[in-house]
């Protein structure tokens, strides 16, 4: 009754200044920075824990887009989820990079990187139609 009582008599402030607006929101993200050190902590830990990337050279590359179109082709499962999904359509994507890169690079790989190119790309290429037919 007390309340009714001083709802009755009174009024109520509300300051809408934008200075006292910024005040509030300041309060608010007083607790961020704590959340976020332990955010950055956390990932900082994460990449400790983490293997060392291999050195990046075409071999490595093709190995990625591979990968990938594994991946697309739902041979293997994506990393980040662990779950197996196909698209069809970005394995066939990823499929077409990789022959461009061949046609491209067509006199300048080694031998070696010939032979990977070409035999990556011969079975992506018959998955992919295992896939479709």
């Amino acid at each position: 009754m007390e309340e009714e009582k001083e709802e009755k008599r009174g009024f109520k402030v509300i300051d809408k200044r934008i200075s006292a607006q910024e005040g509030d929101q300041k309060e608010e993200t007083k607790e961020e920075p704590k959340e976020e050190k332990a955010a950055q902590e956390e990932k900082s830990q994460k990449k400790e824990e983490l293997p060392p990337l291999p050195e990046a050279t075409f071999s490595t590359f093709i190995y990625s887009l591979s990968t990938s179109a594994l991946v697309h082709l739902g041979e293997i499962p994506e990393p980040a989820t662990q779950k197996m999904a196909k698209n069809l359509p970005l394995a066939q994507q990823t499929i077409d990079i990789l022959g461009i890169l061949q046609e491209k690079t067509k006199g300048n790989l080694t031998q070696e990187e010939e032979n990977l190119l070409n035999s990556l790309l011969y079975d992506l290429r018959m998955r992919y139609v295992k896939e479709t037919a």
